[in-house]
């Protein structure tokens, strides 16, 4: 008897993948997906029914796209003029139920996701938004354009964050937020409007950083939010009573670079 060949991917009769699509090995597309033309899917992917990948979209490994998700799709700004550009994924992503990623605006932009990263069901990534690493994103949550978000942040379900909002490394986002001006590393933030609620302890232990590192963010939050200065007051204090780390650098160079204020404590 001749050996079992495995096929190097599975893709359904009714599945219409469009010749100019480069499909990976071991990947799975179900019934009734559509991969248009200059996707670039990667290994181990998998395309469940109904699901949408549109045309200049890069994957990388490993990722699913659920059930009436659609991924890439021209954004949803009347800029937009038809220009060439694209969405690019990174691995082991995943993409559940009817979660939506728009392609950018401006010739050769790019929106951006990076590795690991959850979109639960009904999520909305629009226009031109750069999505770090590890980041988790609950039902209904959504990003309008150009929103930057940092490696392991957390945004919550029936969240709305305004365009060109950034939203820090590690930073917790509780379920119906209004958020509408930046939010540092490491807080934590709820209501609506949005205020900063604390720092995000939890959450940094689960991510491994050393205690004498979190004890350094604390004395930070205090002097941010607990001081009365000014921002630049405050970051000046940091600079001088801080010990140097990286999450510590990271958060100054990120309250350096903010350019639509800064989230504030509900007292103030």
């Amino acid at each position: 008897m001749g050996s079992l060949v495995t096929p190097l991917r599975k893709i359904h009769p009714t599945a219409v993948v469009d010749p100019g699509a480069v499909i990976g090995k071991n990947v799975e597309i179900g019934p009734y997906a559509i991969i248009e033309s200059d996707v670039v899917l990667g290994d181990g992917c998998v395309v469940m029914p109904h699901a949408v990948i549109y045309k200049y979209t890069t994957v990388g490994k490993d990722c699913r796209f659920f059930p009436g998700c659609a991924v890439g799709g021209e954004p949803q700004d009347l800029k937009f003029a038809g220009e060439k550009t694209s969405t690019v994924i990174g691995d082991g992503c995943t993409f559940r139920e009817c979660c939506t990623v728009s392609r950018a605006t401006g010739e050769g932009n790019a929106t951006r996701i990076g590795n690991n990263v959850l979109m639960m069901a009904y999520t909305h990534v629009a226009h031109n938004c750069q999505v770090g690493n590890n980041v988790i994103m609950s039902n209904v949550a959504t990003l309008a354009g150009h929103v930057i978000v940092e490696d392991r942040a957390i945004i919550g379900g029936l969240t709305a964050v305004h365009q060109f909002c950034k939203i820090g490394r590690n930073a917790m986002v509780g379920g119906m937020a209004r958020v509408s001006q930046d939010i540092p590393p490491f807080m934590m933030v709820s209501g609506d409007p949005a205020f900063v609620c604390g720092l995000n302890s939890v959450g940094l232990a689960r991510a491994g950083m050393p205690p004498e590192i979190r004890s350094q963010l604390k004395k930070a939050f205090r002097i941010l939010y607990r001081s009365g200065l000014s921002l630049q007051e405050a970051i000046d204090t940091m600079e001088q009573e801080l010990d140097s780390s990286e999450p510590v650098e990271h958060l100054m160079r990120f309250l350096r670079n903010v350019e639509r204020g800064i989230i504030r404590t509900r007292r103030e």
